[in-house]
């Protein structure tokens, strides 16, 4: 009989799931140390919460233990990569908090445009003061929405049908016709979103580009008088930079469930700011949501240990050893110009068309595809991307993916070629392999080239003209960024060029803006890929 251990609480509708399908249950909470190794290691299964952390050495020896399911969206506190080295498969539960995560921003948006904390508070201190909370009427209000995941299209969908808003909403990975079939008006980019808005709440995970994605250039593009709401996660909005904002008047409110230090500090001035709404991140505290996140978590173990099915996982079963290896290259590849894209492209994606010539067409391309559309989508979605659910995901999103294979060689014994469709233009990029591991981007649009896909690239066109690249060295070299490696493709002298630079740190975004405001540049794109070697965890 399989034997689940239940390392934080759950509620009582999923232990009765468990009981149901005769699985064994050791319910005890809270253990530390030997004794959470060894309930661990006797376990087939084990349902987690927040409260305990799946590391690599809780998973060193991992005994029985066939599967982990976290009760929750989130799965910061299981590490997933040594998980998928010892075969051990993540599960989570997307759509568990989906409705309270919506109704409480909701709910902010509401106390937030008509003062109610403040209100209530100045009422207990046995004032009446009418006058000073003179509110916002939200009907014909507009709301920006960032993200369009499943939080941020049940947000939009409260707003605009429930509170006669109007809503636009961003998302770099929802094709416009998607968005168009929720009945949600787009725009291109959260610059774009801003001025029209006067309320913007975020609905996206917390990655390296979309820390402070609505910062102090984002806040100052909103209307004066503009609010903003937070039930994500605290980091997407800078919290300094709203700070300012609020306290200069510009901004006249603000509403956060989350933050970047958690707990929040007592004396942080977030806490005694009287423009702001504050909540100890509540967004998935109800009853409802506990329940459902109970039954979905014993669900997902009964279906794995007694059926051998595998739903909402975030990582990859193992493959058989001499195929990952021989793959391996090529999926680190795909994932990577994925990456590329997803950073470099302007407008929403609709269509990806990847292209397989030489050896590589011979391997199975289906799953260096998916390897593709996980970089191109990892970065942007709430939901862990991996190759088992990458291309779903896609076509969820409206875009389309369809792959070309042909063994006849040209320039080079393998190349894919990626030629990416948005609702504004089309975009192309190469990839080769020299040797067995040196990744490289061999074309970008109509330019040939040879550039390393690794760590920090600056992608900029221009004018193939004396003095521009000197210009950008020095400007660099006085923030004491290196450029490790550069690599031009043009097409003849002194016409139209692009330029890969691969830098050895992270430039300044006053730097960028100068190199994009040198009157020889056109474009300039900062892409950020994983270092030389480093595979995603779902397939270490």
């Amino acid at each position: 009989m399989p034997r689940v251990y239940i390392s934080d609480k759950l509620e009582e509708a999923g232990m009765e799931i468990l009981r149901a399908a005769g699985l064994e249950i050791d319910n005890r909470p809270g253990l530390k140390g030997e004794d959470l190794k060894e309930a661990i290691r006797a376990a087939d299964g084990v349902v987690v919460r927040s409260g305990t952390r799946i590391t690599p050495e809780l998973l060193e020896d991992p005994g029985a233990l066939k599967a982990v399911v976290r009760g929750g969206v989130g799965v910061d506190n299981i590490d997933v990569a040594a998980a998928t080295r010892k075969g051990i498969v993540v599960m989570n539960t997307p759509d568990a908090n989906t409705l309270s995560t919506a109704e409480h921003t909701i709910s902010l948006l509401m106390a937030l445009a008509r003062h109610i904390p403040a209100a209530d508070a100045s009422m207990r201190s046995g004032k009446w003061e009418k006058n000073r909370f003179l509110g916002a009427q939200l009907t014909g209000k507009t709301l920006g929405v960032i993200g369009l995941g499943r939080i941020g299209r049940e947000v939009a969908r409260r707003a605009a049908q429930g509170l006669g808003m109007r809503v636009i909403g961003f998302d770099p990975v929802l094709a416009p016709s998607a968005s168009a079939q929720l009945g949600i008006q787009t725009a291109p980019s959260v610059d774009e979103l801003c001025p029209q808005c006067d309320f913007i709440t975020v609905h996206t995970p917390l990655t390296t580009e979309t820390r402070h994605m609505v910062g102090a250039r984002q806040l100052a593009l909103l209307p004066a008088g503009a609010r903003v709401i937070n039930c994500a996660r605290g980091g997407i909005i800078d919290e300094k930079a709203l700070l300012e904002s609020l306290d200069s008047g510009h901004l006249a409110g603000a509403a956060l469930d989350v933050f970047e230090t958690e707990p929040l500090p007592a004396d942080h001035p977030i806490v005694s700011h009287p423009k702001m709404v504050i909540t100890p991140h509540l967004g998935a505290a109800t009853l409802e949501a506990q329940v459902l996140v109970a039954r979905e978590s014993a669900q997902l173990l009964v279906d794995f240990l007694c059926k051998g099915q595998v739903r909402f996982a975030v990582n990859m079963a193992a493959l058989d050893r001499a195929e990952m290896e021989e793959v391996r290259p090529y999926v680190d590849l795909a994932r990577r110009l994925g990456i590329l894209f997803a950073q470099m492209v302007r407008g929403s994606i609709t269509r990806a068309e990847i292209r397989y010539r030489g050896d590589v067409a011979d391997k199975p391309t289906r799953l260096i595809t998916g390897s593709f559309a996980a970089g191109l989508l990892e970065n942007y979605l709430e939901q862990h991307v991996n190759l088992v659910n990458a291309r779903v995901l896609a076509q969820e999103r409206g875009i389309t993916i369809v792959e070309e294979q042909s063994s006849e060689k040209g320039d080079f014994s393998s190349l894919i070629e990626v030629v990416v469709q948005t609702d504004k233009k089309e975009y192309r990029a190469s990839g080769t392999l020299f040797g067995n591991r040196h990744l490289r981007l061999v074309q970008l649009g109509a330019y040939r080239l040879d550039a390393h896909l690794d760590g920090t690239l600056l992608l900029f066109t221009h004018r193939d003209v004396p003095g521009l690249i000197g210009f950008i060295g020095n400007l660099f070299g006085q923030q004491n960024i290196n450029i490790a490696h550069m690599t031009v493709g043009r097409q003849e002298k002194g016409g139209e060029a692009i330029a890969v630079m691969n830098l050895d740190g992270q430039p300044p975004a006053e730097a960028i803006e100068q190199v994009a405001n040198h009157p020889q540049v056109g474009s300039v794109s900062l892409v950020n890929l994983p270092p030389m070697g480093i595979m995603p965890g779902w397939f270490a």
